[in-house]
């Protein structure tokens, strides 16, 4: 069976300086967990001078494509042409990849040519020429145009010639796992999954916490939240999602608290329980898809509150995200279908009508002893449902 090969550029490696190598492991290491979950045990990963080299069988470029799309830590990835380092071969692959452009509609190119093998014996500025003059002399509707190419044929000249055009743009970031461990509050909405989307791009690996509240949520909430750690996972090496059942903390808070503190006093429960099961799990520091002053809850005073019970760092990388720029990434990860599916989660329920908008701290630790939730919140927690 013919093999395909395909060309990807690490993305924020080159910053790391002598910690380069660690980082370019884990990349290694992602990229063969992928392939192994794709049941691909006849690929080949090489990785030599800042890329990496997959072999794969031609059938499988759909699965390929597909995996090189989620993975983080990438700039960008293409199939590519290999041949022999020399002149003859590479200028037949440049017309190749010529065909490919002007069978796409596009009649201007350039010649984009490195050599990092210093021993061939054109320069990169005579490689761009004869490939230019090859392809123009071969397809004569193709003319080259430096400024404003409609595409680009890239020659790297390293052990072997690589040639190729196009390609697709990767999702950078750092490779998940060269940034430790963070537990992501996942609720059934548009701004969590995109939290931990973001953080997983910065190289964390990701578990998620979820609270359900049956029977006043539905199956159907918790189905949804699954759902929703499944695409997320898809970008994160995984998630272990824990489903913490809450109906007897809320329905404390319903019962015991002011009726205009509920919300935040139930965030307060929330992000202690979150702290425990970080703990657990030996998570550094809790995710949430927080927005400042998008909804009640998260003015800056009320932030204040529902973060003041925990030691843990809280991450919010949405923090000063408007709702259109949200909504923008959850459709481009695959999350927002499913996140505006009809539902109703923890923070909805028993919403108070006039919730407080600016709490004061010590006001709300004082309301938070007297519902003695401790008990409660460890309870949930022993009893919790794990989804890998």
């Amino acid at each position: 069976m013919m093999n395909d090969v395909w060309l990807l550029k690490p993305a924020e490696l080159s910053l790391k300086g002598d910690n380069r190598k660690s980082f370019e492991g884990v990349l290694k290491s992602n990229i063969q967990r992928l392939l192994a979950a794709l049941g691909e045990d006849k690929t080949k990963v090489k990785f030599t001078k800042g890329r990496y080299y997959l072999q794969t069988p031609c059938d499988k470029s759909e699965q390929i494509e597909n995996m090189l799309s989620h993975l983080v830590g990438i700039s960008g990835w293409a199939k590519v042409i290999t041949c022999e380092k020399n002149v003859e071969a590479i200028l037949s692959a440049c017309i190749e990849e010529g065909k490919k452009i002007t069978a796409k509609g596009i009649n201007t190119f350039k010649i984009d040519a490195r050599r990092t093998d210093k021993s061939f014996p054109l320069t990169s500025y005579d490689l761009c020429c004869k490939g230019g003059e090859a392809v123009t002399d071969a397809l004569h509707d193709l003319k080259v145009d430096i400024h404003n190419p409609g595409d680009t044929i890239r020659v790297e000249i390293r052990e072997k010639a690589f040639v190729y055009s196009g390609g697709s743009k990767g999702l950078g970031g750092l490779p998940v796992g060269t940034a430790g461990r963070g537990m992501l509050l996942l609720s059934g909405g548009i701004d969590s999954p995109v939290a931990g989307f973001l953080m997983a791009c910065r190289g964390m690996n990701i578990d998620a916490v979820h609270f359900h509240s049956y029977p006043y949520t539905s199956n159907d909430a918790k189905q949804k939240a699954v759902r929703l750690s499944r695409i997320t996972g898809s970008y994160c090496m995984g998630i272990k999602l824990y489903i913490l059942n809450f109906t007897k903390v809320q329905m404390r808070i319903k019962e015991k608290a002011p009726l205009p503190w509920t919300t935040v006093l139930l965030r307060m429960a929330m992000m202690e329980a979150a702290e425990k099961a970080a703990r657990k799990t030996k998570c550094k520091a809790l995710i949430t898809g927080e927005s400042l002053s998008q909804v009640a809850s998260q003015t800056i005073e009320n932030l204040n509150c529902t973060q003041s019970r925990i030691k843990l760092p809280v991450l919010r990388p949405l923090i000063g995200f408007d709702k259109h720029s949200i909504i923008r990434e959850a459709q481009r990860i695959g999350t927002y279908d499913v996140s505006i599916e009809p539902h109703v989660d923890c923070c909805m329920l028993f919403s108070p009508a006039h919730p407080v908008l600016h709490g004061d701290v010590k006001e709300a630790n004082a309301l938070y002893e007297t519902l003695e939730l401790d008990t409660l919140i460890d309870e949930a927690i022993a009893d919790y449902e794990v989804v890998k």
